[in-house]
């Protein structure tokens, strides 16, 4: 399996995400649904609360969706997008939003995946802002799609 990110620059500055990944020869692909914020030992049915804050809610949907890449038989390190959704408002855009903490997102890469780090030129990201996500406490969700090699 080959795998390609394109850069994306504007002007001469390299942006925290690419403008394309190309992937030729897997096996197949893996969609992870949106992981959230919410605290993984207590059952969300009875009431699992969601951790206090975005960069606690960030740390845990990443935790999840790696978790749940290695359930799948791929990694961190065949993923070729990701989508973040951040809860707003958003007065000065999506991607000043005190809810998008790709500080953490880089913090917990540099631990488990160093080359998806915002200045590693990783994969293509969207970033998307809503006025509400599926618990009123949640500020993030965040899903991807990894190849299987």
């Amino acid at each position: 399996m080959e795998m390609k990110i394109y850069k994306l620059y504007h002007g001469n500055v390299l942006m925290p995400w690419g403008k394309a990944t190309k992937v030729t020869g897997a096996k197949g692909f893996v969609f992870i649904a949106g992981c959230e914020g919410q605290d993984p030992t207590r059952d969300w049915r009875q009431g699992g609360p969601v951790v206090e804050g975005a960069a606690a809610q960030t740390k845990i949907a990443l935790e999840k969706m790696k978790s749940r890449l290695e359930e799948a038989g791929t990694s961190l390190e065949y993923m070729v997008h990701m989508t973040w959704y951040v809860k707003g408002p958003f007065p000065e855009g999506v991607v000043n939003s005190p809810n998008y903490r790709l500080d953490v997102a880089d913090e917990f890469f540099r631990k488990h995946c160093p080359k998806l780090c915002s200045d590693n030129n990783p994969p293509t990201h969207d970033l998307v802002g809503v006025a509400s996500l599926a618990l009123k406490d949640m500020v993030v969700e965040i899903g991807c799609i990894a190849a299987v090699p």
